[in-house]
């Protein structure tokens, strides 16, 4: 017969395991995990956890009641992805993290905030509910919602325009964030505006999209056209610009040589992700045979001599 504590009985009435229900915490365990530590009261029905069973985890510190309906599993030490998907759990079906804690989740602006936003559908319902910010939009499309790191959340681009209907938001920032992790562009954001004629931040994301260039320290094209002076005024070959090797576009390729010239703007490279992605698409082309130099705007605006030289040594090499 097996040790007493590997044994598995079912739960009796009173929540008190004949065995130890091993299993059945484990299963929570596992939920809890692809969730951040957090599991919804409705999820512990669903494995067979009885209200009179949960309220007998809650009393042996097993379960920490976080929102109405919503427990941490074992302890309360959550991250800010953990608070972030126990809101959408206690908002209910449907449920999406928005605005300002969306932006937060996919790295558009920083937050401290305690209050978290959640959109719910329909116009029926709880209007508050203690530690987070309701929002019922009028319309929130299917398509303008998925996940990111398992936290169900409007997409970038819906994002984008329900933070355009705060009037304390700096909007270009939102944008030239946005265009330096890649997650939208001005098409997809006029059409998300056009589409939602009535929505508080329409109007404003139009017009800032008419307004405001994204990332313009320097354009590309005053990049490009720096770079193309620089070789012509010391001998070298003229690169192709904007071409593609392999799958991925580069700034300026040398095709003989087989040497790639990036040019680099220090507003659309400052952050963890621009950094990563740089260097694996670096990592890819020298494994296809190409080397990859890099300057920068303040480089080609103010050291010419300088880039002129390193792409000369790079060439002769």
């Amino acid at each position: 017969m097996p040790p007493p504590h590997t044994r598995v009985g079912r739960e009796t009435d009173d929540s008190r395991p004949e065995f130890a229900p091993l299993p059945l915490d484990r299963a929570i365990a596992v939920c809890a995990r692809r969730q951040h530590g957090v599991i919804s009261a409705a999820q512990l029905g669903a494995l067979g956890v009885t209200p009179r069973a949960v309220s007998h985890r809650v009393a042996a510190g097993r379960l920490h009641r976080l929102h109405h309906g919503v427990y941490a599993v074992g302890h309360t030490v959550l991250t800010g992805h953990g608070r972030w998907m126990a809101a959408v759990l206690a908002a209910g079906p449907g449920a999406t993290l928005s605005h300002a804690s969306a932006a937060a989740l996919w790295d558009l602006r920083r937050s401290a905030a305690t209050i978290v936003d959640v959109s719910v559908p329909g116009r029926a319902g709880r209007i508050k509910r203690p530690g987070l910010r309701i929002h019922r939009p009028r319309t929130l499309r299917a398509s303008e919602a998925g996940t990111r790191e398992g936290i169900p959340v409007t997409t970038p681009a819906r994002t984008i325009l329900d933070l355009a209907g705060l009037r304390y938001i700096r909007l270009e920032r939102i944008l030239d964030q946005a265009e330096i992790l890649q997650l939208t562009d001005y098409p997809a954001l006029a059409a998300i505006a056009n589409a939602h004629p009535r929505h508080p931040g329409a109007g404003r994301l139009r017009r800032t999209l008419d307004e405001y260039e994204a990332g313009a320290t320097l354009k590309r094209s005053d990049l490009e056209r720096l770079f193309l002076a620089i070789c012509d005024r010391h001998g070298l070959p003229t690169p192709k610009v904007n071409h593609t090797v392999g799958n991925k576009e580069v700034d300026f390729l040398f095709a003989e040589q087989r040497l790639i010239v990036e040019a680099d703007s220090w507003r659309y490279h400052r952050t963890r992700q621009a950094f990563e992605r740089d260097r694996r698409r670096d990592a890819v082309h020298l494994r296809a045979g190409y080397r990859t130099l890099r300057v920068t705007d303040r480089q080609l605006e103010g050291r010419a001599h300088e880039v002129a030289e390193a792409v000369a040594a790079a060439l002769a090499a």
